[in-house]
């Protein structure tokens, strides 16, 4: 236990699925959290189950798109809780298409909006104030998408592919100029959360996907993995135990990326 306490948080898409696990998270651990999203139903329960913990949080509503939302949530953190220290870059969405030059344009700019201009204005707004604070973690929520291709998630692949490198040329960045602000990318695999039902076709139709059977196949854990399993390793990735930890992919996927099992009977 404890292991962020004294430092303050922003989480991104913190309403639900990884963005949630990991705003209680690292509140359990001690962390004052700002949980923003566009959902503020949801986005209030994950505080309330943080304040019910015996945790610290707040919930602001923003889309991380619109650029001169970033400035207030910064100052607000600064103002509720004195610094910021951690920015998970979480908030993201899927657009499926079964050939990608089915897509309209429109579709490719929301989801490169979402998923690579939010991230970029996380990073942008959040380094000034890590700055003043003397120094700080900045996570970025890639995916296994981002490191290998995936038939019907072109664009989605494209903007997790542009998180990952991203990461990495802000990390040296930062170490050039010494701010002492590190910066790395996770990278989840089959994760249950909300994006499987909300994942949407250029019809408009939900796809429906038996995450169960899709594990057994394509994962060498053979199970779907839970957006704690995420949320434990930007634990990690925020706390002083990884000091020496920056630029780097942590690719949390049950074996995926590593190659295929034979079952044995």
């Amino acid at each position: 236990m404890g292991q962020v306490s004294g430092k303050v948080a922003i989480v991104t898409g913190g309403a639900s699925g990884i963005g949630a696990a990991c705003a209680e998270t690292l509140a359990r651990e001690g962390a004052k959290v700002v949980v923003t999203d566009v959902d503020d139903k949801m986005g209030n329960e994950v505080v309330a189950r943080i304040a019910a913990a015996g945790g610290t949080a707040m919930f602001l509503f923003q889309d991380v798109t619109e650029e001169q939302r970033w400035p207030e949530v910064i100052a607000a953190a600064e103002k509720a809780y004195g610094r910021l220290d951690i920015m998970v870059a979480n908030a993201g969405i899927g657009v499926s298409v079964p050939f990608f030059a089915d897509m309209s344009l429109t579709e490719w700019r929301r989801q490169q909006a979402i998923n690579l201009d939010g991230v970029f204005m996380s990073a942008k707004y959040a380094v000034p104030a890590m700055k003043r604070a003397g120094g700080g973690s900045i996570v970025m929520m890639s995916s296994v998408a981002g490191l290998r291709g995936s038939p019907g998630l072109a664009a989605y692949c494209a903007t997790k592919g542009g998180v990952r490198l991203f990461a990495k040329a802000v990390a040296l960045e930062c170490a050039q100029m010494n701010l002492n602000i590190r910066c790395n990318s996770v990278h989840p695999g089959l994760i249950e959360t909300p994006i499987w039902t909300k994942l949407q076709s250029s019809a408009g139709r939900n796809i429906s996907a038996d995450l169960a059977v899709r594990a057994k196949a394509a994962v060498p854990l053979s199970r779907v993995g839970v957006p704690q399993d995420i949320a434990d390793g930007v634990l990690f990735l925020c706390s002083d135990a990884s000091s020496y930890i920056t630029g780097q992919e942590l690719v949390i996927d049950g074996g995926i990326t590593a190659g295929q099992v034979a079952r044995r009977a």
